[in-house]
């Protein structure tokens, strides 16, 4: 097709590229990652839908201007040359710009959108998911946008505080109760515990980071229990130290209910330990013990130990599948 061809010639200058989401931080910063590595700059879309979309997306589909809410960023011409599109309520924008568009946009969706993949010119899914297809390709875990370049560039920018503790560093990433996973009370008490170990029988340095899913008990009993040491906790009103934990630890603990913070730990190449929370579901212990199978990731038991591993790097798969395919002239439309 010319018009992929033209757009695989623009690669590195400045195509119009339009990330969609519904505004959850999670899946935007796939969309991201996988942006970043194409090299382009792109303008982030969250969208809300109107009923019946809202609810019924994406079996309904025959999506209209008036399916998004006013409060949605705007969809219009002149239509992007690319989107990348993440979570449940995006399938519904993704396939209006699609037809609008008259096939010319070519969309990218991560994660099983739980509908045909030819809807979509690629669809991007993690191996514990079971959809695959000719426009399907499998990634080990979520693209996300961690690279060398970006940790570098945090470890400068966060050089203050955490280049002044000791090694080694411990970053811990709680996420909390979700659909599948419920962090009790006990278990923050056990983490709790384990950590207060570490900083004062191993002399590590833990930095820890909650999240709204954690829950103000469990950021209770961590404040106190941690309370006579020297472990540092994210007041949530400073500048967001994500990735300065990632690129200042020497380990990587991170609570089991996060796919997203999994990946990102283990786009790292640090040792990167799981969790445990009280729950599950098959699909994610299906990812978990392929991370623990291919070494890189251990569950964590209150120690620290240290191993090697290739780093992840799905969203640079993405991109090149993506380039490859624009390349091919590879594309289905409505």
């Amino acid at each position: 097709m010319v018009w992929a061809s033209c757009l695989l010639e623009r690669a590195n200058m400045s195509i119009l590229c339009w990330i969609i989401t519904e505004g959850i931080a999670g899946t935007e910063n796939q969309c991201r990652g996988v942006a970043e590595a194409l090299g382009v700059t792109p303008v982030i879309k969250r969208i809300a839908l109107r009923q019946p979309w809202k609810t019924l997306t994406p079996i309904i589909g025959g999506e209209t201007e008036w399916t998004f809410l006013p409060i949605s960023d705007k969809l219009h011409a002149p239509w992007p040359d690319l989107v990348i599109a993440s979570g449940r309520k995006a399938i519904a924008a993704a396939r209006y710009i699609k037809r609008v568009s008259k096939g010319r946009t070519f969309t990218v969706f991560l994660q099983d959108p739980r509908v045909s993949p030819s809807q979509f010119d690629l669809v991007a899914v993690p191996a514990h998911d079971r959809l695959r297809g000719p426009n399907v390709i499998v990634t080990a875990a979520a693209p996300n946008r961690i690279t060398p370049e970006l940790l570098e560039t945090a470890r400068e920018e966060f050089a203050d505080p955490f280049g002044d503790f000791p090694s080694p560093r411990v970053a811990v990433l709680i996420g909390g109760n979700s659909q599948a996973y419920k962090m009790t009370e006990a278990t923050t008490q056990k983490l709790a515990a384990q950590l207060h170990d570490l900083c004062t029988n191993s002399d590590a340095s833990v930095f820890i980071t909650t999240s709204r899913r954690t829950g103000k008990a469990n950021e209770d009993i961590i404040d106190e229990v941690l309370g006579d040491t020297d472990a540092w906790v994210w007041d949530h009103e400073s500048d967001n130290p994500y990735f300065g934990f990632l690129a200042w630890a020497d380990y990587i603990l991170v609570t089991a209910d996060s796919v997203s913070m999994l990946s990102e730990a283990a786009s790292t190449g640090k040792p990167v330990y799981m969790i445990p929370l009280e729950g599950g579901a098959p699909r994610i212990t299906k990812f978990h013990e392929s991370m623990i199978e291919r070494g890189i990731i251990r569950v964590f038991d209150g120690i620290l130990e240290s191993w090697d591993y290739t780093p992840l790097n799905d969203a640079a798969l993405v991109a090149a599948e993506i380039k490859k395919r624009l390349h091919s002239g590879v594309s289905r439309s409505f």
